[in-house]
C-alpha cells in the first residue's frame, strides 16, 4: 500500500521551486543585463527586465574585444584537453586491467593521487617547467654531476631551454595529466566479463584489434562523458591560461571576460557588453552539453555500476 505523501510532495516542490530560482534567476539577471544599454545601465543598475540592444552589444564584443580569437583558442585547448586525456586514460586504464603489470596497484594509486594534486596547487611548478621544458634534466645532470665532467671535457655545461609558454601545446599539456579518467574506465573495464580478453585471443584478435573492435564501442558512452566533462573542464580554465598565456591572442576567452573589468576604481564596466560576452562564450559548451547529455547520463551511470 503506497502512504498518502501528500505534505511530503507539497515541501518537495517548493524546495525544488526554491532551487530553480536560485539557479534560473542569475541567469535571467544575465541576458536581462546583456540587453540593455549602458547609459540605461548608469541611470539605473543591473536590469530586472530585458531592452532591445543584446545583439549591439554582441557586435561590440565581436568588433571591439579580443573574444572571438581568444573563443577559438578555448575551443582549441578544450578540445584537445578532452581528445588527450580520453586516449590517455582509455590506454592507461586498459594496461592496468587487461595486461600482467608488475605493481599495477601501486600505480593505479599513483595515477589517482594525481587527483589529489590540482593544477592551482601545483601551479608554480608547472610554470618553471612550461618555461623551460628541459629544466628537469638541466636539474639531473646538475645533481648527478655529468655537467661537471661534460664541463671539463667540452669547456662548458649543458644547458637545455625550449619554454612553450604562449603556446596551444603549453595550455594543454598540463591539464591532461589527470587520474579521474583513468578511474573512469578502469570501473567500466572491471563490471565487463573477465574471459572477454581471452575469447577474443581464441578467436584471433589481437590486443590492438581487441581494443579498437571490442572495448571502444563497448566504452563510447564512457568515452562521451568523459569528452565531455573533460571538454568543459578545459573551457572554464582560468588560473593556468592565466598564467601560460601573457598575450590576448593566446589568452583563453573566460581570460578575457576577466579582462573586460577595467583596471581603474573610478570607472564603471561595460556590463551589458560583459554579460553579452558571457552568454556568447557559454554557446559552445551548453550546446555540447544539449548534445551529448543522453551519452554523458550513460557513460556516468554505467560506470558507477
Amino acid at each position: 500500500m503506497i502512504e498518502n505523501a501528500r505534505s511530503i510532495n507539497i515541501v518537495a516542490s517548493i524546495l525544488l521551486f526554491i532551487g530553480i530560482v536560485y539557479i534560473v534567476g542569475p541567469l535571467y539577471l544575465t541576458l536581462s543585463t546583456a540587453s540593455q544599454s549602458y547609459e540605461f545601465l548608469l541611470r539605473n543598475g543591473l536590469a530586472w527586465y530585458p531592452g532591445g540592444e543584446f545583439f549591439t552589444n554582441v557586435g561590440k564584443v565581436i568588433k571591439d574585444t579580443r573574444i572571438p580569437v581568444q573563443m577559438l583558442n578555448s575551443l582549441i585547448v578544450a578540445f584537445s584537453n578532452a581528445f588527450a586525456t580520453c586516449a590517455l586514460s582509455f590506454l592507461s586504464a586498459y594496461a592496468i586491467v587487461y595486461f600482467r603489470v608488475r605493481w599495477a596497484g601501486v600505480i593505479f594509486a599513483l595515477i589517482l593521487a594525481t587527483i589529489m594534486l590540482p593544477l592551482d596547487i601545483r601551479v608554480i611548478t608547472t610554470y618553471q617547467v612550461a618555461s623551460n621544458v628541459f629544466s628537469p634534466l638541466n636539474a639531473v645532470l646538475d645533481v648527478t654531476g655529468l655537467n661537471t665532467l661534460i664541463a671539463s671535457m667540452f669547456g662548458a655545461p649543458v644547458h637545455l631551454e625550449l619554454s612553450v609558454l604562449n603556446t596551444h601545446l603549453g595550455l594543454v599539456a598540463p591539464l591532461v595529466a589527470h587520474g579521474t579518467g583513468t578511474f573512469l574506465f578502469r570501473q567500466f573495464f572491471m563490471t565487463l566479463p573477465k574471459d572477454l580478453f581471452k575469447a577474443a585471443r581464441m578467436d584471433g584478435a589481437g590486443p590492438i584489434r581487441f581494443l579498437f573492435d571490442i572495448l571502444l564501442p563497448l566504452a563510447r558512452t564512457s568515452v562521451a562523458s568523459l569528452f565531455v566533462l573533460t571538454f568543459l573542464s578545459g573551457w572554464t580554465q582560468y588560473l593556468w591560461p592565466l598564467v601560460g598565456a601573457s598575450t590576448p591572442d593566446m589568452q583563453t576567452a573566460v581570460v578575457g571576460l576577466a579582462r573586460l573589468v577595467p583596471d581603474n576604481d573610478g570607472q564603471v564596466p561595460d556590463y551589458p557588453m560583459i554579460m553579452a560576452g558571457a552568454v556568447l562564450v557559454s554557446l559552445i559548451p551548453l550546446s555540447m552539453i544539449a548534445l551529448l547529455q543522453r551519452f554523458l547520463v550513460q557513460g556516468l551511470v554505467l560506470s558507477e555500476k
